[in-house]
């Protein structure tokens, strides 16, 4: 199990305020017992250069984080909150149980594992890029209005994680390690779910995925649909299926793969699971489910809401030829009143493929500041 109780606790300006975003470098954090293994200054979460095309004025738009900015020690704090087997009933389960670094912080099992062994109902979503959901609605029915609400209903769901908030709050007072980390990230050591909800959504929105093989080839370019110097020609055929003859791009848009509101996509002719329509309780949408950013996809199987699909050709082929008719199918997936067909060949799917598969930003996968703050160095 994690630490706890931690000891050996040296802090030095114990004053500091939120205006002073890191700590002198003489001082110090040591976390005894099993470590909580964080440096001495905090990593750059809040001032790193994005690319020209994360510029785009389509991008910054999107940015669901205007209002709620990120400090170095607040996403520090929303590190350890996030890695921390205490936030679950039993101390079994963290947030990072089913958003794993690995796997571009989604779950590679269809249906996540709760506290007492339940599963979840859907498949995790990536957490890659969340800042740029431009309406900020989270789950796959968007049923959490902000980052900040969505935070903490894992944390209480009956079968994720169980632990009330007041019991929450009581078990981060009880740690020492706790009270340094909010007193560096808010000024103050007091422990609330409000600052709780902010250090995680910090933590959250600062998980941008920005230095892929795509990157790399879109800095080169003018336009996305521009044959990328760093790609190979199935790559680029790929690429140019994905902006063109697929339109996947409706969907899927700008440089980040987000699309702003939920679709029907044609999984089915009758859902089980209504999705968006379960919330809003309008059959207008049923079967209507958040688009996810397509960054770091090819990590993030299974895929869809339930995890149907194992892999990112049985995705394709999914779009290519197997899309069913629902009244509420969105009209980018029709032609005609039916069913859009793509009729990609075997070579086209696997070029698309191909292409998807260079959204995987390797950087992001590796970054020790997103990693576990309680594995051993």
């Amino acid at each position: 199990m994690k630490r706890r109780n931690i000891i050996g606790l040296l802090l030095l300006g114990t004053a500091c305020t939120p205006v002073v975003e890191s700590l002198q470098q003489e001082e110090v954090l040591v976390l005894e017992q099993e470590g909580l293994n964080l440096p001495e200054a905090p990593y750059n979460y809040s001032d790193y250069t994005l690319p020209r095309h994360f510029n785009a004025n389509d991008v910054q738009e999107a940015d669901n984080g205007d209002n709620a900015p990120i400090s170095d020690w607040g996403a520090t704090l929303g590190r350890a909150l996030f890695y921390d087997t205490e936030l679950s009933q039993n101390r079994t389960i963290s947030c990072a149980s089913c958003h794993q670094q690995s796997a571009g912080f989604s779950d590679p099992a269809r249906f996540s594992v709760g506290f007492e062994g339940g599963l979840t109902a859907r498949n995790s979503m990536g957490l890659s890029n969340a800042r740029y959901y431009e309406r900020g609605h989270f789950f796959w029915d968007e049923r959490a209005e902000d980052l900040e609400e969505q935070v903490l209903m894992p944390i209480q769901d009956g079968i994720e994680m169980g632990l009330t908030l007041a019991e929450l709050v009581d078990r981060l007072e009880a740690d020492a390690s706790y009270s340094v980390l909010f007193e560096h990230a808010y000024g103050s050591s007091d422990i609330t779910t409000a600052r709780i909800a902010d250090a995680l959504s910090q933590f959250v929105r600062s998980i941008v995925s920005y230095q892929a093989p795509y990157d790399e080839g879109r800095a080169q370019v003018q336009r996305p649909n521009d044959p990328f110097p760093n790609y190979t020609q199935e790559q680029n055929l790929g690429k140019s299926i994905f902006f063109g003859r697929g339109r996947c791009d409706n969907c899927h848009d700008t440089d980040l793969f987000i699309m702003e509101r939920p679709r029907n996509i044609g999984l089915n002719m009758v859902y089980a699971d209504q999705g968006l329509g379960a919330v809003t309780g309008d059959a207008d949408d049923n079967g209507k489910f958040k688009v996810p950013s397509l960054r770091n996809v090819a990590l993030t199987a299974p895929y869809m809401h339930d995890g149907r699909f194992a892999s990112l050709a049985e995705v394709v082929n999914h779009y290519n030829s197997g899309i069913q008719p629902h009244p509420n199918l969105d009209n980018q997936l029709e032609q005609n009143g039916r069913p859009r067909r793509l009729n990609l060949d075997q070579q086209e799917r696997r070029a698309l493929v191909a292409f998807l598969e260079t959204l995987t930003d390797p950087v992001l996968l590796e970054d020790e500041k997103f990693s576990d703050p309680f594995e051993d160095n």
